[in-house]
């Protein structure tokens, strides 16, 4: 049985490790390990999970199958690098499923999650960013609306990916 539930601080211990573990299975072959584990380091640490499970403007769902965790989305104010970017504006920060989770759905029910949590007190625009050649992601967020509006540099380690910008404009509720 599949639920999807809002994460608490509690949860940063089992958060950190699924992070790292989808990051791993879907980006890790690109990186020399000392750069990729640097990285992950930094980006999942337990304690950094807890920051951002505490603060009041972000949020994170677990999508979990009978009680373990295979999935996750975050979503909080937008901290893109794009000019438009405006206060007030959103952005899906993550969404990650493990590899055997995928392409059942529930990416989709994840990331409607995190859209209506963005949107709970109205429309706005909302922004992500996502791997240039993760061409998969890109047309999975175009059929909600996403269209690419500029790039920027997504460091880990020495590498720099070139990550694309999306952005959704506010419209009317959908």
């Amino acid at each position: 049985m599949y639920t999807i539930r809002r994460a608490g601080v509690e949860d940063a211990p089992t958060l950190s490790v699924l992070a790292t573990r989808t990051f791993v299975e879907t980006f890790g072959h690109l990186y020399p390990a000392a750069d990729l584990r640097g990285f992950l380091d930094e980006a999942y640490a337990v304690d950094r999970q807890r920051i951002i499970l505490a603060h009041p403007e972000y949020a994170v769902w677990l999508l979990e199958r009978d009680g373990v965790a295979v999935g996750h989305a975050a979503a909080g104010p937008c901290g893109l690098p794009h000019a438009d970017v405006q206060p007030g504006d959103g952005e899906l920060k993550r969404l990650y499923l493990i590899k055997d989770e995928q392409s059942c759905g529930w990416g989709s029910r994840l990331l409607e999650t995190a859209l209506d949590w963005l949107e709970r007190d109205g429309p706005r625009t909302l922004w992500l960013g996502v791997w240039s050649e993760n061409f998969g992601a890109q047309r999975f967020y175009a059929r909600y609306g996403f269209s690419k509006v500029g790039t920027y540099e997504f460091p880990v380690g020495g590498v720099r990916d070139l990550e694309f910008i999306l952005r959704r404009p506010a419209g009317p509720a959908r």
